[in-house]
């Protein structure tokens, strides 16, 4: 459930895509559905998007003429899983794709989409997962190992989930309930990254509607195998001099941004992000009257680490609306949303 509020025609649109790219299974490795429904969104707001080999999409957002060109990065994948094994009892052991901590995917409702595109409801369930039955259900350490799905079929044995044409290799997605509340907040798995996705496809509407010009030339990159460290890779073009990642804002103890803010990172697990980068991050961002705040990520890699890392000669950067419990049932705000816009918007002016 979404409750309906109004908050501006560009947040507004921010906040219907969110909603409707995180209604589409996209775990990492299974992002083609996702990517068709971003390709249609791109051509009717009157651009032009390209599928890249490894199944990304790259759009000009232009002027073909524009100074020091620059490749925005989000990335569509999320966490996710892949069966592992069919067990004898008819429950399927899985593997993660990208760091879904199992702690938090206990008891989730999940779907298992096989190779010929059926799908089929399940629970990620602790094996043998009733209290009053399992006396070890407490101190059981929950792992890949001591977890598996419990399919909502009439299946005992492995012969049953063969028939229902589930294999190992077959993908899990997680449901991510969604949801907006009164007071602004927005609860949902895979805001990481989702929300960003959102956001530029605001700023792509946003140039359109308003025939703004931007000095630089634009790209917008939508990578899908960020979650396992690879997205930005590749798929840069050749006149690309900086590559600015819109992730999620790291929001926790020690940190000192808000889900009410937009986050600039100055450096995250790989190392400082360009420094020039990151003092026009900030200027904009001054100059917009956005409020955000600089912080140092402990435990992050991003998509333009990815490119570094892979050896493209480009300048790098960080930002996103602060999201708090990462990886887990995330949480941010329309403030932080609102906050992220008008930076971007300040930034690539």
């Amino acid at each position: 459930m979404v409750t309906k509020m109004e908050y501006g025609k560009y947040i507004d649109y921010i906040l219907e895509q969110t909603k409707a790219v995180l209604d589409i299974d996209s775990p990492t490795g299974y992002t083609k559905d996702a990517v068709e429904y971003l390709c249609g969104v791109y051509r009717e707001l009157g651009y032009e998007p390209v599928i890249t080999k490894k199944g990304g999409l790259l759009v000009d957002l232009g002027p073909a003429d524009g100074e020091d060109p620059i490749l925005v990065e989000a990335h569509l994948d999320t966490l996710g899983a892949m069966v592992a094994e069919v067990k004898g009892n008819g429950r399927l052991r899985l593997t993660p794709l990208g760091g879904m901590n199992p702690n938090n995917a206990e008891a989730e409702n999940c779907r298992v989409i096989t190779r010929s595109g059926k799908r089929y409801e399940g629970t990620f369930q602790l094996a043998d997962a009733s209290v009053h039955v399992n006396g070890s259900y407490n101190d059981t350490k929950r792992g890949y190992d001591k977890m598996e799905v419990v399919l909502d079929e009439a299946v005992s044995n492995k012969d049953d989930v063969a028939n229902l044409g589930i294999m190992v290799g077959d993908i899990v997605a997680f449901e991510p309930r969604t949801r907006i509340t009164e007071s602004g907040y927005i609860k949902s798995r895979f805001l990481d990254d989702k929300l960003s996705v959102g956001i530029l496809l605001g700023y792509a509407k946003w140039l359109k509607d308003e025939n703004v010009r931007p000095s630089r030339k634009v790209y917008h990159h939508m990578s899908v195998y960020e979650e396992v460290g690879h997205g930005a890779s590749g798929t840069v073009p050749a006149d690309v001099n900086e590559i600015l990642s819109v992730d999620m804002g790291c929001v926790g103890d020690g940190l000192a941004c808000t889900e009410k803010q937009v986050s600039i990172c100055a450096k995250d697990s790989r190392g400082p992000y360009n420094y020039d980068v990151v003092g026009a991050l900030i200027e904009a961002a001054k100059k917009a009257k956005a409020d955000f705040a600089v912080d140092v990520y402990p435990f992050y890699g991003s998509d333009a680490d990815a490119a570094l890392v892979a050896g493209h000669d480009v300048k790098h950067g960080l930002i996103g609306a602060g999201v708090y419990a990462s990886h887990g049932y995330e949480r941010s705000h329309v403030d932080g949303v609102k906050h992220t816009f008008e930076l971007l918007k300040a930034y690539l002016a």
